[in-house]
């Protein structure tokens, strides 16, 4: 076994290319969920960053962004170093984005650990989310395997993917004892039926994917290099150039539109035999929608959660985001509305019932199609 990784090898990769389509009208093209502040007081994006700072020097924190975002990636995070955020020419899926991440962080150390995150989650327990990163990047160094975080279920959720979790994993030579529980990955399912999230749930053997992977360069080039031969050889590429933004923002454009779009899951993830899962014992939410926001904000007797000047009569359970500029913003009223989302902005009113949230998406798709309302996305 390896020794100890030096904290300087230490790398993480954001991922922030999304679009959060299902939060709007707040969310838009060129500025999306992860650069939203919804909760907290900073963006999803700058909170992703802070998280990670106990962790990783702020030199080795790279994201991995799109030329439209990119700006306000860089407007968010202004002590980063401006060649750490790294535009996709096109959007290919995860598996482009890990590899890229890849070359980024070999050209960097070719002994280095990284941690593949997204820009855009809750996690509002920070220091056990701290304590399980920082055992995965000591357990990732120390030999070749890929980590991936696993949450533990609170409920029978059907919009996440799942894993089956083995035996328990006994920490490696030279160590006494992790905080985290550590398992073999035996199985990656898709997003179950409701049916089938009860029982996952109820046998204690099934974490939610969360996608936040951790794994050596070696490790990862090793994984591509067996089950992704093309995402490979694209890496040897970018490495050789990874150091050099006009070069790599050149090959970049020139090969990225020909990959192959496909998930990290099904591409590795679902094929390795090394895949072990770190118990993600904290609070998490991949907040994929507007009802998901409002898990995380107070609610009134009626159930109302309100972010805006709001009075109502017999309402119920709504979920209220008035996202106006101040001097736009005007009391919203409402009469017997109930299990409902009600959000107003500047140019755009999205009223939608609870259940049809994440029909939003294909609003948005809409939006596209008209050439008189396309301006709105």
């Amino acid at each position: 076994m390896k020794a100890k990784p030096d904290i300087n090898e230490r790398y993480v990769i954001i991922m922030a290319g999304g679009r959060g389509e299902r939060f709007w009208p707040v969310s838009r093209e060129r500025m999306p969920k992860q650069l939203l502040t919804l909760l907290g007081g900073r963006s999803f994006l700058q909170q992703a960053v802070d998280r990670v700072l106990a962790l990783v020097p702020l030199k080795n924190i790279l994201v991995i962004t799109n030329a439209v975002q990119a700006p306000a990636v860089r407007q968010q995070l202004p002590k980063l170093p401006k060649g750490n955020v790294i535009a996709e020419p096109v959007g290919r899926d995860t598996t482009a984005a890990v590899t890229l991440g890849a070359a980024l962080v070999g050209a960097r150390s070719t002994t280095g650990v990284m941690a593949v995150l997204p820009a855009d989650h809750v996690i509002p327990e920070e220091k056990k989310f701290q304590q399980v990163l920082g055992d995965a990047f000591d357990l990732a160094g120390r030999g070749q395997a890929i980590i991936t975080i696993g949450i533990k279920p609170t409920e029978p959720a059907t919009g996440y993917g799942y894993i089956r979790v083995g035996e328990k994993l006994p920490p490696p030579v030279g160590v006494k004892s992790y905080k985290t529980a550590f398992y073999r990955a035996e199985q990656f399912v898709e997003k179950p039926p409701f049916d089938k999230a009860l029982e996952y749930v109820n046998s204690g053997q099934y974490r939610w994917n969360a996608g936040m992977f951790i794994w050596s360069f070696v490790t990862i080039t090793e994984g591509l290099q067996k089950h992704q031969p093309e995402m490979h050889a694209a890496c040897q590429r970018w490495f050789k150039v990874a150091t050099q933004p006009a070069r790599l923002n050149a090959v970049l454009a020139k090969e990225y539109p020909e990959l192959k779009k496909v998930s990290i899951d099904y591409a590795l993830m679902e094929r390795a035999q090394n895949v072990i899962v770190a118990d993600g014992a904290f609070a998490w939410d991949d907040l994929g929608s507007w009802t998901a926001l409002g898990r995380h904000l107070k609610a009134d007797p009626e159930g109302n959660c309100a972010v805006a000047d709001f009075i109502h009569v017999d309402g119920a359970r709504n979920i209220i985001f008035d996202a106006r500029s101040k001097a736009r913003r005007t009391p919203i009223a409402v009469v017997g509305l109930r299990d409902s989302i009600l959000v107003q902005t500047d140019d755009a009113t999205l009223l939608a019932h609870k259940s049809q949230a994440q029909k939003v998406k294909e609003l948005v798709k809409r939006l596209a199609a008209n050439p008189k309302l396309k301006k709105l996305m």
